[in-house]
Parts: structure tokens; sequence; C-alpha cells
């Protein structure tokens, strides 16, 4: 998608702060962040929402990032949360499937 801002980021055309990469996934800090460590963990490949994610395999690859980033950046031991928005009224504003991963500090419940 060449006006996808994450496909973009994966191209190389935009330098995200990249925390995490392997083949398929790309982890990046937000630019907006929600708490003291928020990251993005990316499919390489372009998936619009959550309703569109067919491949197993890169469901599960796309979790176990999200746990690898967690442990890297310090999260692993005290907890942290795991989020994906699924269009509009689920808050997603760029359709391009994100995990969100927030820690560093005492997350409440429920999220607004």
């Amino acid at each position: 998608m060449t006006d996808c801002l994450f496909c973009k980021m994966v191209a190389g055309d935009i330098k995200p702060a990249v925390v995490y990469e392997n083949d398929h996934i790309l982890a990046f800090r937000d630019i907006h962040p929600q708490a003291p460590t928020h990251v993005l963990i990316i499919p390489k490949i372009h998936v619009p929402t959550l309703d569109e994610l067919e491949d197993p395999r890169l469901a599960g690859e796309l979790l176990i990032a999200a746990r690898q980033v967690a442990a890297q950046e310090g999260l692993a031991l005290d907890g942290y949360r795991t989020v994906i928005n699924c269009r509009a009224n689920g808050g997603q504003e760029v359709y391009h499937l994100h995990i969100h991963l927030l820690g560093g500090r005492r997350l409440t419940w429920p999220p607004g």
C-alpha cells in the first residue's frame, strides 16, 4: 500500500524508532505514547485490520514479538498491556494491523 504510513516504515521511506525487527515483524516506539513504554508491533505485510488477519502463523509471530519486546523493555516482571484496536469504533487510526504494547506504570481498567 503506497499511502499506508506503516507500509512506508516497513519500506524504509519513514524511519521509526525501531526496537525489534525480524523477517515478518517490525516494532517501534509510538510517537504519541500513552505510557512510559508504548511500542507498536506490526506485520511487515499490509493487513488492514484484525478482521483481515487470516494467517495463524503471523498471528502467533505478532504475539511472540510482543512478549519479546516486553521482556527486552523490562516490562515482563511488573506487567504490561497489549491492545489491538479494530476499525473506527474500536479506536483504530492507522489501517494497518498493529498491537500496542504499553507498560512502565500501573494501567487502570476500563481503558476509556
